[in-house]
């Protein structure tokens, strides 16, 4: 147990120091006026308050990544709680603080046009390709994830709720970001944290031992490598690019850059919270990565 607390205080500390020491180094800057105050639109331009922005952007960033991926990332051992606190800090937490500035910058600029105007239209389209099959193939898992979960919750068909979810994904696009979106993502974001935090505090009142096998070697059943296996199976709890699309949707409604650490760099940070409590759920529920595999 104290290994899971000293991870947790290691984001915690990265987060006030680190997350601190980037926040200088970009330099908060007050000479413009932010894109949610001059192209207020009431449709993706919509300044709200710095809480709804925060949850809207965790579970943006976060859905099902950081639990499906720290579950798999469980089968290396307690070694991954490294690259949870490592990656979130040093990586994770700085990519998205720093795309959530740029695009501020940029009058709430999405990463395509980002990528034109540092690179060039070129690597814009090239950007837009990769994108387009990237997306294609995260939307399929978070809308397939949860349609499986509620058919077995439900009894209802998997192709039903599929329809569901698909028809929520259209709905919470056409709308106004503040219609859909900053009513229920901050709900979702509650429920996320609360089910985490519970699960994790049952744990511990159980009494069963967070990490059996406390011991940073590879402990993977099938021997696979840490090196770099373990940088792509803990994406989401860590670092991901997939970050990029989406700290442009929040640059949009923030209404001081004073809030840009806390918002993008403290829902990362977050988010390696929520992959650090079900890494540790994988690992003692199941009494290592045997019982887990």
């Amino acid at each position: 147990m104290f290994i899971f607390f000293a991870a947790f205080a290691g984001l915690l500390v990265g987060y006030l120091v680190y997350g601190l020491f980037v926040e200088k180094v970009i330099g908060l800057k007050t000479d413009y006026e932010v894109p949610s105050k001059a192209f207020e639109d009431g449709v993706d331009y919509v300044p709200m308050s710095p809480v709804r922005i925060f949850l809207i952007q965790f579970l943006n960033i976060a859905g099902l990544g950081p639990v499906f991926g720290a579950i798999l990332g469980a089968l290396y051992g307690p070694v991954c709680l490294l690259w949870i606190v490592f990656g979130s800090i040093f990586a994770g937490g700085v990519h998205d603080f720093l795309t959530g500035i740029m695009s501020m910058r940029h009058k709430g600029a999405s990463a395509p046009v980002l990528m034109e105007e540092f690179f060039g239209k070129k690597f814009r389209y090239i950007f837009l390709i990769l994108l387009t099959f990237l997306l294609l193939l995260v939307g399929s898992i978070f809308a397939q994830s949860p349609a499986h979960m509620m058919a077995n919750l439900t009894g209802i068909s998997f192709f039903n709720w599929l329809w569901v979810v698909f028809a929520y994904y259209l709905l919470a696009t056409i709308l106004p970001i503040d219609k859909v979106i900053g009513r229920v993502y901050p709900l979702f974001a509650l429920c996320l944290l609360v089910s985490s935090v519970l699960l994790i505090t049952f744990l511990g009142m159980k009494g069963l031992p967070f990490y059996p096998n406390l011991t940073l070697s590879n402990l993977h059943p099938n021997h696979l490598p840490l090196f770099p296996l373990i940088f792509v199976t803990i994406a989401c709890g860590a670092v991901s690019g997939f970050h990029a699309t989406q700290s442009p949707l929040m640059a949009r409604c923030v209404t001081d850059e004073k809030y840009a650490r806390p918002v993008f760099y403290g829902a990362m940070i977050l988010e390696g919270v929520v992959a650090l409590i079900w890494a540790t759920l994988g690992i003692a529920f199941y009494q290592g990565s045997e019982g887990l595999f």
